[in-house]
């Protein structure tokens, strides 16, 4: 009797056991399925909430490619500029169909999306508009149309619109997350229940102990095989990035020469053929009324000015002076004629240098640069520009005693200072800014000497 007794009391600790283990088998089932599905479901809603955002971003970008499209043409009247804009239009009209049925299940949101649109339907009107003018040849009403800051209205409309969508876009995928994170917490709470029941069999303990362990270290090993290969990739992304930035700034360089030559040869056939056209009549006309002759000498005035402008902007946009005269002499002038127009003093240490074309333009163009910022900013009465020769290479600094500011307030949307070190960087180079409140900036920048010129400089100086 006391055998059977225990026989039976065992089978039902066994059977207790099993119906414990049934149990908390089927427990776990029904939350690893309801998480499951709750995770699905705020994963497809944050699916399609970034590809609402995504959309958003990309309405924006396009609106940007139209306006783009549209100055190129009003500039250039080539038709090749209207190709992003055309593209744009196509694109924007599905992108609005597509997002019209999403954001007519949003009524917090949809208010902003039918002003987005409706700016957006205002925007291209007034660019469609401003192209036909400049296509019938009406230049003053296409200006006209372009003062009346209509489409930088209907522009800022669609960015504050946009911006406040992508917001509600990004509480709504919070509010996603957070569903996956309770989802989460649940699965947690019955996995933790599933160890404490399993503290009643120590050996299953001990050897899950050991099984974690040892996926613990696979983890880690491959966590960090996986960390080797991610710095991989950032590096050969980086160096491509690099090499894509500096093609860039090449078919940059490149586009204003091309632009350069082309207001050189036909603006300057042009002006100048007008102004032999004045002469031919001044010398014709010596008894002319008063009144003509005056007119005649306001018009060659006029071509005078036109033809010193197109001067200008042919020296901004390629410096023929750093082709023919190299670079000290192109600083010199380039810092002579900022000097006449801010009337500041400028003060001037060149020597020559062992750079190649590429290095020779990067420091005219970081020059270039920082004088702009001082005229534009710096409040200053005197500026310092010098180029010498260091024992790392080559150094240029431009130095002013303006009012200076705070290197670590400087804005994020003011990409002159990181065009400058990027440009730098590109060649190999390093840029130091220091500024304080009150007491001036001072840009320095030091630039690798090219192999080639710094052979044959140092050839030169032993001879």
């Amino acid at each position: 009797m006391i055998q059977a007794s225990k026989l039976l009391s065992r089978w039902r600790a066994v059977a207790l056991s099993f119906l414990l283990a049934l149990i908390t088998a089927l427990a776990l089932l029904l939350i690893s399925e309801t998480s499951y599905r709750r995770s699905l479901t705020a994963i497809g809603d944050a699916t399609q909430v970034f590809d609402v955002r995504l959309d958003v971003r990309r309405l924006l970008r396009l609106m940007v490619d139209a306006e783009t499209g549209q100055r190129g043409y009003l500039l250039t009247g080539r038709d090749e500029y209207l190709a992003p804009y055309n593209q744009a239009v196509s694109e924007i009209g599905e992108l609005l169909r597509r997002l019209t049925p999403y954001y007519q299940g949003q009524p917090e949101q949809v208010r902003d999306f039918e002003a987005m649109a409706r700016a957006i339907e205002k925007k291209l009107s007034e660019i469609d508009i401003t192209l036909k003018l400049r296509r019938d040849g009406r230049d003053s009403a296409w200006q006209g149309l372009i003062d009346t800051d209509i489409g930088k209205d209907a522009q800022d409309t669609i960015r504050r619109s946009a911006d406040r969508l992508e917001q509600a876009e990004v509480q709504r995928l919070q509010r996603h997350q957070g569903q996956v994170g309770q989802t989460l917490l649940i699965a947690r709470l019955g996995v933790a229940t599933m160890t404490v029941l399993s503290v009643l069999a120590f050996y299953f303990y001990l050897k899950q102990t050991r099984a974690l362990g040892e996926q613990r270290e696979r983890q880690r090993a491959q966590l960090e095989a996986e960390r080797d290969l991610l710095e991989t990739e950032v590096d050969r992304r980086t160096e491509e990035l690099t090499v894509l930035a500096r093609h860039l700034q090449h078919a940059q360089e490149t586009e204003r020469s091309h632009l350069a030559r082309e207001l050189h040869d036909e603006l300057g056939a042009l002006l100048t053929s007008a102004k032999l056209d004045v002469a031919r009549l001044q010398s014709r006309l010596p008894s002319a009324a008063p009144e003509v002759a005056e007119r005649l000498r306001h018009l060659n005035a006029a071509l005078n000015d036109g033809i010193a402008l197109k001067r200008r902007i042919i020296e901004d946009l390629r410096p023929s002076a750093l082709s023919h005269l190299g670079l000290t002499v192109s600083l010199d002038i380039l810092t002579r004629e900022f000097g006449q127009r801010s009337g500041l003093a400028v003060h001037t240490a060149f020597e020559p240098v062992p750079l190649d074309e590429s290095g020779e333009l990067t420091v005219y163009r970081f020059v270039q640069e920082a004088l702009t910022n001082v005229a534009k900013y710096a409040k200053a009465s005197r500026v310092d520009v010098g180029l010498r020769l260091a024992d790392d290479g080559v150094e240029v600094t431009v130095q002013d005693d303006g009012a200076g500011f705070d290197p670590a307030q400087v804005r994020r949307s003011a990409h002159g200072l990181s065009g400058m070190r990027f440009r730098v960087e590109a060649e190999g180079g390093r840029m130091q800014l220091e500024s304080q409140p009150g007491q001036g900036t001072r840009l320095a920048a030091w630039l690798p000497p090219a192999p080639a010129v710094a052979t044959e400089a140092t050839a030169d100086r032993a001879a």
